[in-house]
């Protein structure tokens, strides 16, 4: 019980994370845009990204919402975090002109903070995906442990 609601609210802040930074990206589509093109690494890839980068955040979120593809979408929130952390962590090593194209809120926050930010997510996917490999039977489909006499 306590595994499946801790799964649930990990699920469910990574829902609201991903869809409100990609609304926010899309709502701001053509800032960010022009904020990925200015990036020393992501040049070339500006106009794919930037479209590319929210609908994956979106699809992440419907898997992690359908329990029967929650494992795949606690995978995937775990790479596109640890993509977006070790990108953090390349340009802010490597690069004198830092952009940011995140969304919302989390673009006023300092690169330490959201390098900080970030780990937290990864490690909270890391998280989740243990906790699922503890009973992957299960799927959180509604099913319930019956003892068989």
């Amino acid at each position: 019980m306590l595994r499946r609601t801790v799964l649930e609210v990990i699920s469910m802040l990574f829902i609201i994370l991903f869809v409100y930074t990609a609304v926010s990206k899309f709502l701001d589509y053509s800032n960010f845009r022009a904020v990925i093109g200015q990036s020393p690494l992501l040049t070339p890839y500006a106009a794919a990204l930037a479209v590319a980068v929210p609908v994956i955040e979106i699809l992440i979120a419907l898997q992690l919402a359908v329990p029967r593809y929650r494992r795949a979408g606690l995978y995937a929130s775990f790479a596109l975090m640890t993509l977006f952390t070790t990108y953090i962590i390349v340009l802010v090593t490597m690069s004198d002109k830092i952009p940011c194209s995140c969304g919302g809120v989390i673009s006023r926050m300092t690169w330490q903070q959201h390098l900080y930010f970030n780990i937290f997510f990864v490690l909270l996917a890391f998280l989740g995906m243990w906790l699922h490999q503890q009973n992957p039977d299960d799927e959180f489909t509604g099913s319930t442990d019956i003892v068989k006499a």
